[in-house]
């Protein structure tokens, strides 16, 4: 078998199982900030944090399997780890942008909800004027 080959399948196994780890992570701790966000609606957080997970998937997968073409050919072993060193930093890179994007959004999301939550009304009206004032329509003549 062609070295070349045995690089990519070493790649997308430790890939894919990095993508799959992450995302897993992602979801059972962003799924708390999501609950808080959400006031607590624990329908509404799961659905949107299984929607956040699909798309997590869908651009590091992309990207993994965009990033596998290679046009250098492997001639040795330490060919190979040269080409899957360079390959999977690249890759942990993205994924740790993407997981810091996201662990950012959802903190973001979360002082929102929290800023709402401790928001003061209006002060409502304390008493009536009685039409008195310089804005008031004048009264008989």
């Amino acid at each position: 078998m062609d070295l070349t080959v045995v690089s990519y399948v070493i790649y997308l196994l430790i890939s894919v199982s990095l993508t799959v780890w992450v995302a897993r992570t992602l979801s059972r701790n962003g799924r708390i900030f999501l609950a808080d966000v959400l006031h607590g609606d624990e329908k509404l957080a799961d659905a949107v944090n299984h929607l956040l997970v699909v798309g997590f998937y869908l651009v590091n997968l992309g990207f993994v399997a965009l990033y596998l073409q290679d046009d250098t050919t492997i001639d040795n072993a330490r060919g190979v780890f040269e080409a899957l060193s360079t390959k999977l930093g690249v890759v942990l890179l993205v994924l740790g942008v993407m997981h810091l994007g996201n662990v950012y959004a959802l903190n973001k999301f979360r002082r929102r909800g929290i800023m709402e939550r401790e928001q003061n009304p209006p002060v409502p009206p304390q008493d009536f004027t009685g039409g008195q004032g310089p804005w008031a329509a004048p009264t008989g003549a």
